[in-house]
């Protein structure tokens, strides 16, 4: 289960470019808090502690108790980090309120397991990773790692569909409307057509997002 993590904040008076820009000259991060039926919260984090939490790899799935020194910490679950084109520093944070055991909607990476067990590898077949993630709905107290699906059995020109994986208790994958794929086993001269389909099928399909506080959010991010 993925970690809980607490990070410091402040809350702003002002929003807007000009006001984002002198925070950032002071190694602090613009962010805002939205959701749960509240009003918009603008605040800021330190730099440095925003980076650390990001170079854990599992920040977005992560439940964030947000610390504004009042005394009743805010959770929240990452909906979106936006980093410099060119430095890659982060320039805004999208903090979603949810309540402990509140149903959202994250990114899990998968992770495939028994390659030795798959007669397609053995005979020279390579995998081909449509999805690196799922997109699932689940408990937010119980938020998964990762999934992972084992490859036991699977010969080449056979597909690991949605319905094949067993999930993390209590999560169902937000995409219902059709068993997609996530991998197919590929001869290795076929891998340049099997990409090209995989490409094909991502391209149609619908993203799952959360509604966010768009006037404060673009305010803060405009003008980089």
């Amino acid at each position: 289960m993925s970690d809980q993590l607490t990070l410091s904040a402040e809350t702003r008076d002002r929003v807007g470019k000009g006001a984002s820009r002198a925070l950032r000259r002071e190694g602090r991060v613009p962010a805002v808090l939205y959701g749960n039926k509240k009003e918009p919260l603008p605040i800021h984090v330190e730099e440095r502690a925003l980076v650390k939490m990001l170079n854990t790899g599992h920040f977005m799935n992560s439940v964030i108790m947000i610390d504004t020194g009042d005394g009743s910490p805010v959770r929240t679950l990452p909906k979106d980090v936006t980093l410099h084109p060119v430095t890659d520093r982060p320039t805004h944070v999208d903090l979603l309120r949810i309540d402990e055991h509140a149903k959202v909607t994250v990114a899990i990476p998968v992770t495939f397991t028994n390659e030795e067990e798959a007669p397609g590898i053995k005979r020279g077949g390579v995998l081909n990773i449509v999805r690196h993630e799922l997109e699932l709905v689940v408990d937010a107290a119980s938020i998964p790692d990762e999934v992972e699906i084992s490859l036991k059995g699977l010969d080449v020109g056979d597909s690991v569909h949605i319905s094949h994986v067993k999930l993390p208790k209590g999560a169902e994958s937000a995409i219902t409307d059709r068993d997609f794929t996530i991998a197919t086993l590929v001869a290795p001269s076929a891998m340049k057509s099997s990409e090209g389909e995989a490409e094909g099928e991502e391209a149609g399909e619908t993203e799952v997002t959360e509604q966010n506080a768009d006037t404060v959010m673009e305010d803060d991010k405009d003008g980089e």
